[in-house]
């Protein structure tokens, strides 16, 4: 067998890490997942315990009842350790980028595994992901790679998706009683921005952007942080190309075009 691809990460995680993120995908792309003659849902890179991959199956079976999900791990002691948790539709296998699976993934999440990887890797990881994903069809707008980082209790979280034609949206998601300003959500950027939040980058124009509409929303406030929160994403989307809506904002969410905030050459 091929050496996977990858080095071992850290292994860290909590039940509900993922919520955000999973409940975003749920709603993204449930339909892609109900379409497809077999949808694949892959959590790479899962960490030393299983409970990312059990939760996901849950949460995408609520969606789309056929879904079977597979968590990969480059570290052999950690597929042992989760074997006892599999189940009807949920896996696990020893490996890494190459994602060791049959077919073609009509999802693959990988939270909190680029981190620890140089930002000059970041492109080159993510071509291999994106070319092991469903392609896109007449029908159909192909698998979806779903890759960023959130603290060790899931309250903040930043994700870039991509599909078979590579980057196409960010999103911030936050527990909306915790924030104090927009830019909070700095620190939880994906490696591809991270190190891009610095005055002259997209990125950093954004998040200052995006704290001067909270800080106008303030009167908002008295309704609750939701509320000054979609009036918050309403003021944004005047100048920033905005790709959800209420529905979405009233979640703690609000997605961007990748174009508009993508790292300058």
């Amino acid at each position: 067998m091929a050496r996977p691809v990858g080095t071992v990460t850290r292994g860290t995680t909590n039940p509900n890490r993922l919520r955000r993120m999973d409940r975003w995908i749920a709603a993204a792309h449930g339909a892609e997942l109900r379409r497809a003659a077999t949808p694949l849902a892959v959590d790479l890179g899962y960490g030393a315990s299983p409970w990312t991959a059990v939760e996901l199956l849950r949460r995408l079976r609520a969606v789309a009842p056929r879904t079977e999900v597979v968590g990969i791990e480059i570290d052999p002691a950690r597929v042992a350790a989760a074997a006892p948790y599999a189940r009807e539709g949920l896996a696990f296998r020893h490996g890494g980028f190459e994602v060791p699976v049959p077919g073609s993934p009509t999802l693959v999440r990988a939270a909190n595994v680029l981190r620890q990887y140089d930002e000059e890797e970041v492109r080159a990881v993510w071509e291999r992901l994106c070319a092991r994903l469903a392609p896109a069809t007449h029908s159909s707008a192909g698998g979806l790679l779903v890759e960023g980082t959130c603290d060790e209790i899931g309250r903040r979280h930043v994700w870039v998706a991509l599909g078979p034609e590579g980057p196409r949206t960010v999103t911030f998601a936050t527990r909306l009683g915790s924030l104090d300003r927009p830019s909070d959500l700095a620190e939880r950027l994906p490696k591809a921005l991270i190190h891009r939040n610095v005055p002259g980058e997209p990125v950093h124009a954004f998040l200052r952007d995006f704290d001067r509409a909270w800080a106008a929303a303030a009167p908002y406030a008295s309704y609750g942080a939701r509320q000054r929160w979609i009036r918050t994403a309403r003021a944004l989307s005047t100048d920033w190309p905005v790709r959800d809506g209420v529905t979405r904002w009233r979640q703690g969410e609000i997605t961007v075009a990748w174009e508009a905030l993508a790292p300058r050459a």
